[in-house]
């Protein structure tokens, strides 16, 4: 291609490597056996538990021969918990047993979970009971019988006897391929429900090690795990890159600024990933000034663009190199990065380069033409690291993917001469809040069900902290009669995991309209911030 097209390969070294998550593990402890692989990061001594990668791996041999005693290569395993080290025992012992994980976000609430199950035919579940009050063994319960496919539930407050039945099964475990489908995570676009990306090994752990070595993560690290494991960025750029660089991996039930100080200092934690809102909550928490966090060398950053301003801020405070991601869970995530001796302004602005061994281009979202650059147009990625497709979504999955294997991602770039991609919007009306991908498409759904409201449009509005909120704008069905924000806000939560309950609740007597009567959702966002005096 010409240079002058929005076209760029990324290096071919490092290669990519025909590799399952089974024998990435099994690489880890025949290298360092003895190296501590996984630390529970807690403050309670009563909780501390480590492994060494020896360790890690015969824990997860176990899992992988307790899950196999119940189910066969090839079927779907779901597992619905926060960041417990039985998560990623199943990961590694799941993917050694030939078994695809679902992910399930352990805020779902029983609706969400039901749809999880059946769509993805999932029939296993390990689940907590329960987790910061959510009572999730009751909706389990509350949902089975409409779950026809889930034969078994596991719970994981009783890991030792689910280990201790692999003595009895006589099942072997199968022969894995790099490229078997091993894990199934759920994203969405905004004309339906969620979708549910088909990774392979070979996409999950070269990807992860991929981007460890262009955050610049040395070998032997310590790694400082906050991230949820249920996204790509925890359990495959967190767990498999950390494993492919031998690194000890310090792991946060959930998110906690405090802790994640107190981490970083007890362990001497050496690099970290975490979404904007995460790294502003570390630098603003009272206990940063008295920790000592000079161990810290790398620190990476995704899910939204990051302003020059924190960019700087984060590098002075933390004295640690900053690089920021860029891609999407259907491309096992990243498909693009900045690298950490880039130049700040290139750190704020733009996404960075493509991957090792993957292709990036800007085509018009109308014909698919390659584009010039410094046009805006739609990201589209080639490699190794795009998914199989969508779990039993033809359709979509080939709306997705075209004929010659480009993931068009809806995403709305430029690209300059350098290769050098820069976030222009987003074709999908897609809402990103702390980092979470969240879909209007179901909230309105939801609202549009309520007796009171008649039209409804939700979209996400610029928010300091958090990138974006969710925000409904209604029109109410009895003007005289409408239901409140509290009503409307207890109905969601009734259905809704919190991040996708709308913070800000607007009425509008009409809707901006198209020619063909689609809601001008631009106009909206225009209207309310002249009048918030946005702009």
């Amino acid at each position: 291609m010409s240079a002058a097209e929005s076209y760029a390969t990324g290096p071919t070294e490092p290669a990519t490597r025909d590799l399952t998550i089974g024998e990435l593990l099994q690489e880890g402890a025949a290298a360092v056996p003895d190296r501590v692989a996984l630390i529970i990061g807690t403050a309670d001594p009563a909780k501390q538990r480590s492994w060494t990668y020896t360790e890690l791996l015969e824990d997860s041999l176990r899992t992988a021969h307790a899950l196999r005693a119940r189910f066969e290569p090839g079927e779907h395993v779901a597992i619905w918990a926060p960041n417990i080290p039985e998560w990623i025992l199943t990961e590694f012992g799941s993917a050694m047993a030939g078994l695809v994980l679902v992910t399930v976000n352990p805020t779902f609430q029983a609706g969400e979970l039901e749809y999880v199950i059946n769509q993805s035919k999932s029939v296993g579940l390990l689940v907590l009971p329960e987790f910061r009050g959510n009572n999730m063994l009751a909706m389990v319960d509350a949902v089975r019988d409409s779950c026809p496919t889930l034969r078994e539930v596991i719970r994981l407050d009783k890991w030792d006897e689910f280990l201790d039945s692999a003595s009895a099964s006589e099942a072997a475990l199968p022969e894995v391929l790099p490229g078997d489908a091993v894990m199934i995570q759920y994203t969405s676009g905004t004309t339906g429900f969620p979708k549910g990306a088909l990774l392979n090994h070979r996409g999950l752990v070269n990807n992860g090690a991929h981007t460890m070595d262009r955050m610049g993560v040395e070998e032997g690290a310590v790694w400082v795990a906050m991230m949820p494991l249920f996204h790509t960025a925890g359990c495959a750029l967190g767990v498999l890159g950390a494993v492919a660089k031998r690194a000890t991996q310090v792991l946060l039930e959930a998110f906690d600024p405090g802790l994640a100080l107190e981490m970083t200092e007890t362990h001497r934690g050496t690099a970290l990933l975490g979404v904007p809102t995460m790294l502003i909550a570390i630098l603003e928490h009272p206990a940063f000034a008295t920790r000592d966090l000079s161990s810290l060398r790398s620190i990476c950053s995704g899910g939204s663009t990051v302003p020059a301003a924190l960019v700087e801020r984060l590098e002075a405070d933390l004295g640690a190199a900053f690089t920021i991601v860029f891609g999407q869970t259907e491309c096992s995530p990243v498909a693009a990065m900045t690298r950490p001796d880039d130049s700040t302004e290139d750190k704020a602005n733009t996404l960075g380069t493509p991957m090792p061994n993957t292709e990036i281009k800007i085509v018009d979202p109308e014909n698919g033409e390659t584009l010039p650059v410094n046009t805006a147009g739609e990201f589209c990625t080639r490699g190794y690291h795009v998914m199989l497709g969508y779990f039993e979504m033809e359709e979509a999955t080939a709306s997705a993917i075209d004929a010659d294997g480009w993931l068009h991602t809806g995403d709305l770039c430029s690209m300059d001469e350098r290769g050098y991609c820069t976030v222009q919007g987003r074709l999908k009306d897609m809402i990103i809040r702390g980092g979470e991908n969240i879909y209007p498409r179901e909230v309105e759904e939801l609202l549009f069900r309520h007796p009171q409201v008649a039209e409804v449009a939700v979209l996400g509005l610029p928010d300091p902290k958090w990138g974006e909120n969710v925000a409904a704008f209604i029109r109410d069905a009895d003007p005289e009669n409408p239901a409140s924000d509290t009503e409307l806000r207890e109905y969601c939560r009734q259905h809704l995991s919190p991040q996708k309950t709308p913070r800000i609740w607007v009425r509008t007597d009409a809707f901006p309209l198209t020619g063909s009567g689609k809601i001008q959702k631009f106009v909206l966002r225009e209207q309310w911030e002249k009048e918030q005096g946005v702009i």
